[in-house]
């Protein structure tokens, strides 16, 4: 099992990384974590700074956002096809 890093522990290791010009393998040794994971941990950190290491469950506004509606569209569309159905029924009593 691997072990769970917080998010301010995280933004520290890059920060070190990043301004005392640490090389990842000389940070990778001294903290005891594998050298991918600073890379990856760095990178993400350069792509969105203020977003990085949301964790899980911590969607950025946008995506969650776009549940929501893509939940809501879901919604709407059963909605849409039980009153078609019912418009069917009611047609045919008509009849």
């Amino acid at each position: 099992m691997s072990k769970q890093y917080d998010k301010e522990f995280k933004i520290q290791t890059v920060r070190m990384i990043q301004e005392q010009g640490k090389s990842v393998a000389q940070a990778a040794r001294e903290l005891g974590i594998a050298e991918n994971t600073l890379y990856r941990w760095v990178s993400e950190y350069k792509q969105d700074p203020v977003n990085a290491f949301r964790g899980s469950g911590n969607l950025k506004i946008e995506e969650k956002t776009v549940l929501e509606l893509q939940k809501r569209i879901r919604q709407l569309e059963m909605e849409n096809e039980i009153l078609k159905k019912a418009m069917h029924i009611f047609a045919k009593d008509r009849n």
